[in-house]
C-alpha cells in the first residue's frame, strides 16, 4: 500500500513511518516544517483542499499523527481555537481523502475518549474543552471520510519513546524533575502507558487490515508512584515516590483553575475538575503486557550530547 502519514517528522509519525516501510509498504511524509525525511511542507490548519488532494494523490491510505498541547492556557473561549487546532484540519483531511479515493485512514487520538465512554459521569467533554474536541476530532472525521473510507481512532494515553531528538511533550518536565534532589510526589490513581513503537505496529494493524474502530492502546497499567519511580531510575537518580494527599491534589487544582479564570484563560484540561481524572486509575484493559523499560530508558536517559556538554 501507499500510505501518507500527516506529522510524519513527530515522534508518533516517524515511528509509523519505520513500522510501515519495515512491512514493505511506500510511505509519504507530510509536516509543517522542513525536518530530514519530509517529503512535503504543509500547514494542516489553513491548507485548502486542492493542496490536500494534491499530496493525497495515488496513495491507498492516511495517518493523521500531527500533534497537539492540552496544556496551553488560551484567553476565553478556547473552544473556536481548539477546533482549529484539533478538529477542522482532519475534517478537511478526510474529506479531501474520500474525494480522492483512499479506502483506510487512521488518527492519533486520546485515551480521555475511552474514559468518556466507559464514564459519562464525569462530563469530561463538558468540563474539558480538549476532550471534548477529541471526540468531535473522531466523529467528524468519520462523517467527512464517508462509509467507504473507514477511520481507525487509535486512543492513546502516555507514550514512551524517542525519534532523533524528539520526545513526548510532557517528557521535559519530568526529566527535569526526576534529575533533580526534589522528593517525588505522586497522588493515587494511575494510568495506561505505552511506547511510540507500539503504537505505530497497533495503526499499522488497522491500515492492513482496514479497520474503522475505536483502539485503546495500552501495554501496561501504572501507578503515578511507579512511573514516576521508573521515570527516575531510567534518568539515573532512583528513588520511592511519596504518597500526595489527594485533598492537597484537589486544593492545588482547584487554586490553579481559580487562577487561569482570574486572567480570563483556560487549559484545554481545566485544573478546576482534573482531580477527578487525576485521581482515578485511567487504566486500559487488556493492557498488551509488553514490557516498557527500554522505552522509558529511551525516553530519560542522558544522552551522550548531554553529558559532553555538561
Amino acid at each position: 500500500m501507499r500510505i501518507l502519514v500527516v506529522g510524519g517528522s513527530g515522534l508518533i509519525g516517524a515511528h509509523v513511518v519505520d513500522v510501515l516501510r519495515e512491512r514493505g509498504h511506500e510511505v509519504t511524509t507530510v509536516a509543517r516544517s522542513a525536518q530530514p525525511g519530509v517529503d512535503h511542507l504543509l500547514d494542516m490548519e489553513v491548507a485548502p483542499a486542492d493542496e490536500l488532494r494534491k499530496v493525497l494523490t495515488g496513495h491507498d491510505g492516511v495517518v493523521y499523527a500531527a500533534r497537539t498541547d492540552e496544556q496551553r492556557a488560551l484567553r476565553k473561549p478556547i473552544h473556536p481555537q481548539f477546533r482549529r487546532d484539533i478538529v477542522e484540519p482532519v475534517v478537511r483531511l478526510f474529506a479531501a481523502a474520500r474525494e480522492e479515493g483512499l479506502t483506510r485512514g487512521v488518527v492519533m487520538g486520546s485515551y480521555y475518549t475511552y474514559w468518556d465512554r466507559l464514564h459519562p459521569e464525569l462530563r469530561l467533554t463538558e468540563r474539558h474543552t480538549y476532550i471534548r474536541c477529541r471526540v468531535e476530532q473522531a466523529t467528524e472525521a468519520r462523517e467527512a471520510a464517508g462509509p467507504g473510507l473507514p477511520v481507525a481512532v487509535l486512543e492513546l494515553p502516555f507514550v514512551f519513546g524517542r525519534a532523533g531528538d524528539r520526545l513526548p511533550n510532557w517528557a521535559p518536565a519530568l526529566d527535569g524533575w526526576a534529575r533533580s534532589r526534589s522528593p517525588l510526589l505522586a497522588p493515587t490513581g494511575g494510568t495506561a502507558v505505552t511506547s511510540a513503537r507500539a503504537v505505530a505496529e497497533v495503526a499499522a494493524d488497522a491500515l492492513e487490515q482496514g479497520s474503522g474502530e475505536d483502539i485503546p492502546v495500552a501495554d501496561e497499567n501504572l501507578r503515578w508512584g511507579e512511573m514516576l519511580e521508573r521515570i527516575a531510575t531510567a534518568a539515573g537518580r532512583p528513588r520511592k515516590a511519596r504518597r500526595l494527599p489527594a485533598a492537597v491534589v484537589r486544593a492545588a487544582l482547584k487554586l490553579g483553575g481559580g487562577l487561569q479564570a482570574l486572567g480570563r484563560k483556560e487549559s484545554g484540561v481545566n485544573p478546576s475538575h482534573l482531580a477527578d481524572v487525576l485521581l482515578a486509575d485511567l487504566f486500559i484493559e487488556p493492557a498488551s503486557g509488553k514490557p516498557l523499560d527500554a522505552a522509558i530508558r529511551e525516553t530519560f536517559e542522558e544522552r551522550p550530547a548531554a553529558r559532553a556538554g555538561a
